[in-house]
């Protein structure tokens, strides 16, 4: 049977259960999901669950073992170098090239549910869970929350280990490359209402930190929730900047060439009672039979440097493989 899990902002797990009824546009009243890919090429993105329950807890499942294989690094070498031509010659000033780690294995989605029952209020689980495929994941990225005539967002962008607090906050790379990110999102909204943006902060993950600024919008007028997540995604922290149809083209190609699957940075959503949040579908595991794939971005902009690149994206899959299979 298939299922949507989405991590609620108090803390509940909701799963909605199939059949699933799909819908172009968003229903007026009740529960519906949002699922899509990252192009956002799905014609009917809502789908309305046969019935809907709070998973209080899942009993502990197998523990999860998976063979994993180093991805190759000339791939993503290549990439970065076009996108440090695309930088040098003025077409962009950031994208976000992703590299995917495959791994195989027998592993039941509710071993993989079961190990995202327990997690800090930073993260939020998501997922799909279909027949022989899906993907489950938990992240700290929120696209946006529509609500009362609000919108709540985020910048979330520069990367390090918990241990390296001290020297991240004072990082001129990482700072700019926030900054690309906040001050993107905010000219993306500034003519939707009033935008109130929050100080820059750490979020702490536990290994791994991120800059976040949190901003909220007092909307002019109602805006429908299908042109604000087309306006929203992607994030300019997996998109490009400046985000015009010939550079989202390149990174499509870029995401494609490295093999991303289509969910990775997509918008997953929960829309209750005309309340609408949507996830951004980073630090996942996505599967089909026994072939699973751990996807990982980066942001490079012209003061990146490709070692170091490789290995932020290299502390990120970490991160992920321990969601799902601690230590």
């Amino acid at each position: 049977m298939e299922r949507a899990v989405f991590g609620t902002r108090s803390g509940e797990v909701l799963v909605g259960y199939g059949p699933f009824t799909a819908f172009a546009e968003p229903p007026s009243a009740g529960v519906a999901f949002y699922r899509n890919d990252f192009s956002l090429s799905e014609e009917k993105p809502w789908l309305v669950p046969d019935r809907v329950e709070v998973l209080e807890k899942l009993p502990a499942g197998e523990r999860v073992k998976l063979e994993w294989e180093e991805p190759d690094p000339e791939g993503f070498a290549e990439v970065f170098r076009e996108v440090s031509e695309a930088i040098e010659k003025g077409i962009l000033e950031k994208s976000v090239p992703v590299v995917t780690e495959k791994g195989r294995g027998k592993c039941s989605p509710d071993d993989l549910l079961a190990s995202l029952m327990d997690l800090p209020e930073t993260l939020r689980p998501y997922g799909w869970i279909g027949e022989e495929e899906g993907f489950l994941g938990a992240t700290p990225e929120v696209l946006f929350r529509y609500f009362d005539g609000r919108i709540y967002t985020m910048a979330l962008a520069g990367t390090a280990r918990s241990d390296e607090r001290r020297l991240f906050a004072i990082d001129d790379k990482e700072i700019r490359e926030h900054e690309f990110v906040a001050q993107t999102l905010i000219a993306k909204l500034s003519d939707l209402g009033m935008v109130i943006r929050n100080e820059r902060g750490i979020l702490d993950l536990g290994k791994l930190i991120h800059f976040q600024t949190l901003i909220k919008v007092e909307l002019y007028k109602y805006e429908k929730t299908e042109t604000l997540i087309e306006r929203l995604h992607p994030t300019p922290a997996l998109g490009p900047l400046p985000r015009t149809t010939a550079t989202l083209d390149l990174l499509k190609e870029w995401r494609g060439s490295l093999d991303c699957p289509v969910e990775f940075g997509a918008p997953f959503g929960l829309l209750r009672d005309g309340d609408f949040e949507a996830l951004v579908a980073i630090r996942m595991l996505s599967w089909k039979g026994d072939e699973f794939s751990l996807p990982s971005g980066c942001g490079v902009i012209q003061e990146s440097r490709l070692v170091n690149e490789w290995r932020e994206l290299a502390l990120k899959r970490s991160a992920v493989r321990n969601l799902f299979s601690p230590e």
